[in-house]
């Protein structure tokens, strides 16, 4: 092995160490060892930063203020409005109700704000209907990575790797290729949730913070539950040195850990993470003040959202439509020629959309940057980066030549069936992203040493690094509904691990049949 080998692969390791201890966001940890591969000379300055300047990475920053476009209309509020059932009814038939909606929406739009606007929505339902929270929160989160992984813009893994299959000089998937095995998926998965969620989920899982009931009659304050967010000041500090009274104006009564432990007692102790939800008595202004920030991935008092302006709503829903019609439309090839100087893609449209919400004020438009996830766009940035650092070092190429040499000559489908594990469970242990990034290049050298199309490696990475179902830490609208549901760790490894055995096989099924190798 030479040095450089060596070097990349004890990084990687580091890397992977890094972000399941959680050490700092994903993207810090990415760059680092970015950096280190620039100082190494195994990457150039250029290599380093043409992730941050890949269509891919800019279409998904633009797809973020295009979802909160939508989120600041009312008009997902006033979907899932519509969706629930009211009255008497069972667990089954309010699924049968909802869950495939969900799972539309989600493969158009991004799945955190649509968990975020439809999660307290559903606890506060359930409650009135005397079901139990427990049986819909989890299904919410899975139908929207299952609705995001049948078309290009559902989830932002698909766009990266479709951003680095163009800088490897392939083409691209167009805007449905995926949903040929996504939709097979999708449906094989909530149908799986129908039938087995009711057994495999917990039962009601009682709060044990003062409820609003139990507040004495003239009080201010009511319960609010809060997700803490990426800039949350209070990061990996014990809540003992961080005065949240002074900084917010409420009181801490409860925190659920994204790991599922739930503290009501020496709460001062509790080190608090991203992800973990905090059971605060706050006052009225609590939420209008800082239910707009990045500081809260999530706050509910289980009030619904304000859906007033019925124009407004209908000129978002427009705008999607289009944007999505457009980038169908452009793809075709009779378009293609009709226009041969323009690349009629989704980067072209969402572009013009964000310009349009912009400028007719469905977001803010002086508060923009802080609707961008800058640490997943960080990430995916330094995925291209570390994707072309294993190239470069021989990295890549060696794993494969040791992964074919494990499968001797059993050929391609064994192959991708040990590409679709490897990239799964780093998904489930990391980010899905970073997941990718790591297992792209090997599926490029896997495929090269072969002598077979790439296309089926790189469909199967898609779908394995969105499939993040057995822990709540893969996936960020895992970790929203686990504080808010009460769940624990054990919860989704007992429901969420059948689902991605039902995403391998018909994947590995389904994917040579019909992208030949």
């Amino acid at each position: 092995m030479t040095f450089e080998i060596v070097f990349v692969l004890l990084s990687l390791l580091g890397m992977v160490a890094a972000l399941v201890a959680d050490k700092m966001r994903p993207g810090m940890i990415l760059f680092s060892v970015v950096v280190l591969f620039l100082c190494a000379g195994i990457l150039t300055p250029k290599e380093m930063l043409e992730g941050f300047s890949n269509k891919g990475m800019i279409t998904v920053a633009l797809l973020f203020l295009v979802s909160e476009g939508i989120r600041q209309s009312g008009t997902l509020g006033q979907v899932i409005k519509k969706l629930l059932p009211q009255g008497k009814t069972t667990v089954f038939k309010a699924q049968l109700r909802i869950l495939p909606s969900v799972a539309f929406i989600s493969a158009f739009l991004n799945n955190t704000p649509v968990v975020v606007i439809f999660a307290p929505i559903i606890k506060h339902w359930a409650k009135s209907v005397n079901l139990p929270a427990t049986k819909f929160l989890i299904p919410l989160s899975y139908v929207t990575i299952l609705g995001g992984i049948c078309t290009l813009i559902g989830t932002s893994t698909n766009l990266v790797v479709h951003g680095m299959i163009l800088e490897a000089g392939f083409e691209g998937f167009s805007m449905f290729e995926l949903g040929k095995v996504g939709i097979f998926i999708a449906i094989a998965g909530i149908i799986y949730i129908f039938l087995f969620s009711k057994r495999l989920l917990p039962d009601a899982r009682p709060d044990t913070a003062v409820p609003d009931e139990e507040i004495e009659e003239g009080e201010k304050f009511h319960r609010v539950e809060a997700v803490l967010g990426a800039r949350f000041p209070g990061i990996n500090k014990k809540l003992k040195d961080f005065n949240f009274q002074r900084h917010y104006g409420a009181e801490v009564k409860e925190i659920k850990t994204r790991n599922g432990q739930r503290f009501v007692t020496n709460l001062d102790d509790v080190v608090l993470h991203e992800g973990d939800t905090l059971v605060v008595m706050a006052d009225d202004t609590f939420i209008p003040t800082w239910g707009e920030s990045s500081v809260f991935v999530l706050l509910t008092n289980g009030n619904e959202p304000d859906t007033s302006g019925k124009k407004k709503r209908w000129f978002a829903l427009l705008l999607l439509v289009l944007m999505i019609v457009g980038a169908t439309v452009g793809e075709l090839p009779v378009t293609k020629e009709m226009f041969p100087d323009i690349k009629l893609d989704m980067f072209f449209f969402v572009s013009i959309t964000t310009i349009i919400m912009a400028w007719t004020n469905l977001f803010p438009a002086r508060k923009y940057t802080k609707y961008i996830s800058w640490d997943i766009l960080i990430t995916i940035a330094c995925a291209f980066a570390i994707s072309k650092a294993m190239v470069n070092s021989g990295v890549a190429d060696s794993v494969a030549k040791f992964i074919i040499g494990l499968s001797d000559d059993y050929g391609p489908h064994v192959l991708l069936a040990m590409v679709f594990i490897i990239t799964n469970l780093f998904t489930e242990l990391i980010t899905n992203n970073a997941a990718a990034a790591l297992a792209f290049p090997l599926a490029l050298s896997i495929s090269a040493q072969l002598g077979v199309s790439p296309t089926p490696f790189f469909v199967v990475i898609c779908m394995a690094a969105s499939a993040s179902f057995s822990t709540p830490i893969g996936y960020q609208t895992n970790l929203i509904v686990q504080g808010i549901g009460n769940y624990k760790f054990t919860d989704f490894v007992r429901i969420g691990l059948p689902l991605n055995i039902i995403t391998f096989l018909i994947s590995i099924i389904l994917i040579p049949l019909i992208w030949n190798f």
